[in-house]
Order: structure tokens, then sequence, then C-alpha cells
């Protein structure tokens, strides 16, 4: 048994991503629900899995945990096949929580961490660690039902890193949390990827990628639509949207514009496949606007999201 301050990642087959899969497919009533998806997480790495509801996400993840079989397809975990060994180095933070409300947290963290193979000393130590990490310590006391939601879903993300897993894999972490538990747990993911972790998480929130993913795997209708750091993804799109800063108001009609946005700060203008920056700025010049600033803009994350779903949506 490794001690409380080991790592066990040097142990993995050198340069295999920590989790992977490959060509996954599960079909429910004839129907995909995942279709030959494909991807990796590297130790270390945080990938933000992001697509609209009934996208795939949670069937996917499931997956890659052996809860579910692919009907084609594998799911890889630290250089191999999946296997009880494997899964015992994963921590799964589900989106349905669930403790055992009777007990009390030390006796619930305890108990979650022998099952991982602590020893009950161990495991002891490992509860303490993880109360105080999540600011539960005063609460160590209490039994599971006298917390309330945002709490139990600290003390749940806590019993997740028990064991030291080197794999991360979190549904739906921050929902319902308020901004300083969301703020506490986000810290928290970030020293398991400098501890070197790997780490998953599903969200619908752009905001949480944005903060903490170095790359971004965008799930839509089963398969894989975007996969990418978020850097590159907002080069990859830039290029079709404006933004002005003017004492003035734009002219009621610009050609190659097909969408104008005001804001207090700025100007945004969405171009259609028939018009350039250049183009347009020599417009707002020619109808005397006084520009102050102009810049080709990059998009949000939540941008990017949208314009790929509803483009999707339109070739359907």
């Amino acid at each position: 048994m490794a001690g409380v301050g080991d790592s066990r990642f040097d142990s993995d087959v050198a340069g295999a991503p920590a989790l992977e899969a490959r060509r996954l497919r599960k079909q429910f009533g004839g129907r995909d629900v995942v279709n030959d998806v494909s991807f990796h997480v590297k130790s270390g790495e945080v990938v933000g899995l992001v697509g609209p509801n009934g996208a795939g996400k949670t069937t996917t993840i499931r997956m890659m945990l052996g809860i579910l079989a692919p009907d084609e397809g594998e799911a890889r975990a630290l250089g191999g096949p999946l296997t009880e060994e494997t899964q015992e180095r994963i921590g799964y933070l589900p989106e349905e929580r669930g403790l055992y409300e009777g007990l009390r947290l030390t006796v619930v963290l305890s108990y979650l961490g022998q099952l991982k193979g602590l020893s009950r000393r161990h495991a002891a130590i490992r509860t303490g660690e993880m109360l105080d990490a999540v600011g539960m310590s005063e609460h160590a006391h209490k039994k599971v039902r006298e917390l309330s939601r945002g709490m139990t879903q600290l003390v749940q993300f806590g019993a997740t890193l028990l064991h030291r897993p080197d794999i991360l894999v979190l549904d739906e972490p921050f929902s319902g949390l308020d901004p300083v538990n969301a703020r506490r747990m986000k810290e928290l993911v970030l020293e398991e990827k400098e501890r070197g972790a790997a780490i998953i998480f599903s969200t619908h929130q752009m905001t949480d990628v944005e903060e903490l993913s170095d790359r971004v795997l965008m799930i839509d209708g089963g398969e894989v639509a975007l996969d990418g750091a978020p850097s590159e993804l907002r080069r990859r799109y830039r290029g079709d949207t404006i933004r002005v800063e003017s004492p003035d108001a734009p002219p009621a009609s610009i050609s190659g514009v097909g969408e104008v946005v005001r804001s207090a700060e700025s100007i945004s203008m969405r171009l259609t496949d028939r018009a350039t920056a250049e183009q347009v700025l020599k417009q707002l010049l020619d109808a005397g606007m006084r520009i102050e600033r102009f810049e080709v803009a990059l998009p949000t994350l939540e941008e990017i999201f949208i314009r790929e779903v509803q483009g999707r949506r339109g070739t359907r």
C-alpha cells in the first residue's frame, strides 16, 4: 500500500494516455447514443466535457468507467484495458450524489476509503485530510442528513479523492454549489492536476471550462464535434466577429454584416461569408463613424459551443 504522500504514476506504461476511448459505440432502442467516440486524457491534464442535453456525455463517462459495456470499441486506463486494478485507481464523482445519510461523516469517509483499499489507519488519516481540504472539519461528527446539499457535495468530492486516484472522472461536479464552495472545489481540482492526476469533468457551464480546462471535448449527437485546447479553438473560430468601440451608432445597414449587438463598452458585428473585416471597416469610416478601437474578436467558448451546435442542427 502506498503511503499518504506517495504517487504511483511512474508505474504506468510510458507515454500512454491515462484514460483513452477508442471508437466507443453504444445503442439504446436501436438508436446510437454514442457513435465512434475517441479521445484521450493525459496525466496532469484537465479535459472539460461539454455538449447539449442528451448528447451522450454521461453514457460515454459510464463506458469509460466500465459501468456500461460498449457495443463496439474499447475504454482503456493507465496503458491497458480496464481491469479491477485500474478501476481502483479511478476516482468517480457521479451526477447522482449519494452518501449514507444516517452515518457520521468520519464513519462514511473512513468506510469508503477502506473500500478503495486503504487500511483502517490510513483511511482515518485521509478522512481527516479530506474533511479539512473541503472545509468540513468542524462538521466531521455530523450525520450526512444534517448537511446542506452543497456541503454533501463537497464531502462526496472529498470521498472521491481519498485514495489519491490517478484518474478523476467528475460528472457535473460544480452543479448546485454556491460561488465560495465552487471556488474551493475548483482549487482542489487544480491541486489534483498539479499532483499529476488525469481529470475529465462534464459541465454545462462554459465558465468552468474556461477556468480549468487544458482541452475541451464537445460531444453532440453522440459524436465528437470538437476536441482541442481553448486557445486553439478560439483561433480556429476567429475571423467572423469584429468588435468596435465608437461614440457613434453604426449605420442601419452594413453590407456583409448579419448581426449587430451593442453593449455599454462596444459593438459586436457578426460577418457573413460575403465580407471581410477590412471591407466592413471601410464602410464604417465612409459612413463617418469615429473608430476608437476595431478588432477581430476571439470568440468565447460559449459562442463557439452555440455556433457548433446550431450548425450541426442545420445539417441534420
